[in-house]
């Protein structure tokens, strides 16, 4: 993940818009350690370092239809790009080259409203309407195995 994107996802759990509802286990995990860091420049070279870190691809847990998926996937493509390499400017993180148990995680919680549903996550508000797009379990595996296909691009 960027730098700008993991900065903005440890902003969003100190401030509670992630990681306070008690049916979104990781996030539960993960606020404390977003709180941990007390000022910004702390939350900064933490965001930085992680995303320095040499990405790791997890052989793909998840069964989908890629061809399936690419239909789907033309929404997505809108704000994450037509190579899912992220858009800054929409403030859409990069897909491509992420493992697909944490893409089908993600859409499972924004189609829950899980995440997307505080005010104080105006990404996610964006983001919760796409996943509710997708209509069943089948279709989030089908665009995830699409994201497989498509090839990281180095930040």
């Amino acid at each position: 993940m960027q730098a700008w994107y993991i900065e903005t996802e440890l902003r969003k759990f100190r401030a509670g818009a992630r990681g306070m509802q008690f049916n979104d286990t990781e996030g539960m995990r993960m606020r404390p350690m977003a709180l941990s860091l007390m000022t910004d420049e702390n939350l900064e070279t933490v965001a930085r370092y992680v995303a320095s870190l040499p990405s790791t691809r997890e052989t793909p847990a998840l069964q989908g239809d890629p061809k399936a998926g690419e239909e789907l996937f033309g929404l997505c493509a809108s704000c994450h790009g037509p190579t899912g390499e992220g858009q800054d400017v929409a403030k859409a993180p990069r897909l491509a080259g992420v493992d697909d148990w944490y893409l089908a995680t993600q859409l499972r919680k924004f189609r829950s409203g899980v995440r997307g549903a505080d005010s104080k996550d105006p990404e996610g508000r964006l983001m919760r309407p796409m996943a509710r797009g997708l209509p069943d379990e089948n279709a989030i595996r089908n665009v995830v195995a699409y994201i497989e296909t498509l090839k990281s691009k180095p930040d």
